[in-house]
């Protein structure tokens, strides 16, 4: 069976960030996620990696824009994906590989007016989904091909100390039925693009604190 199946059997998915305390003082920690059903029962998790004192540092200072991993595991620690963020100031980007190594696609922020727009793009570089996130709807992103919606993600309201004092989120995605494996993997990875592009304290927010 195949590593990416159990992003086959649920139309619905939740990814929940870990809280960690110390982000309460304004520390940024390693991002550390759950992947849920609708019913609560963890099915995956995800963790960026990097340890050492210079990972730190740049988590502290660079936020979004620095290189980093985060790896998604099931629950008995198998490697599922890996989804790499390489340093960039503009145009974001994520790439996204299988537990063999296979590419599989890639997260590309894209210039926008009033709204939050990239594109998911397929091993080849083709555009599979379009996303673009007006400014009334910032916390919905519809996942478009050929001008039809084919899945949503949207971020969930987490309460007020959670959303003043931490960036501990929670975002639901809701698949079509139309989507085979490497798609639906590409969205849940689009899922933590999302939280790390557009909900992350970024070192400019820490510095106009």
């Amino acid at each position: 069976m195949s590593n990416l199946a159990p992003l086959s059997a649920y139309p619905s998915l939740f990814i929940r960030q870990r809280r960690e305390l110390a982000e309460f003082f304004g520390y940024e920690s390693r991002n550390k996620y759950e992947i849920l059903t609708t019913e609560g029962q963890p099915i995956l998790y995800a963790a960026e990696q990097g340890k050492s004192v210079a990972a730190m540092v740049l988590r502290q200072f660079l936020g979004h824009w620095r290189s980093f991993e985060l790896h998604v595991f099931d629950m008995h620690r198998t490697p599922i994906l890996r989804a790499v963020h390489p340093f960039r100031f503009f145009f974001q980007r994520l790439e996204v590989y299988d537990a063999a190594g296979r590419f599989i696609g890639a997260m590309q922020q894209r210039f926008a007016f009033f709204s939050k727009r990239f594109d998911v793009l397929d091993a080849s570089g083709h555009v599979l989904f379009s996303v673009s996130s007006p400014f009334w709807r910032v916390w919905t992103f519809p996942f478009e091909r050929a001008g039809r919606q084919v899945a949503v993600i949207a971020k969930k309201w987490g309460g007020v100390l959670r959303e003043l004092f931490t960036d501990a989120d929670t975002f639901r995605i809701d698949y079509g039925a139309e989507l085979n494996p490497d798609e639906r993997a590409l969205l849940l990875a689009a899922g933590l693009f999302i939280d790390l592009q557009y909900f992350e304290q970024n070192a400019e927010d820490r510095t106009n604190r």
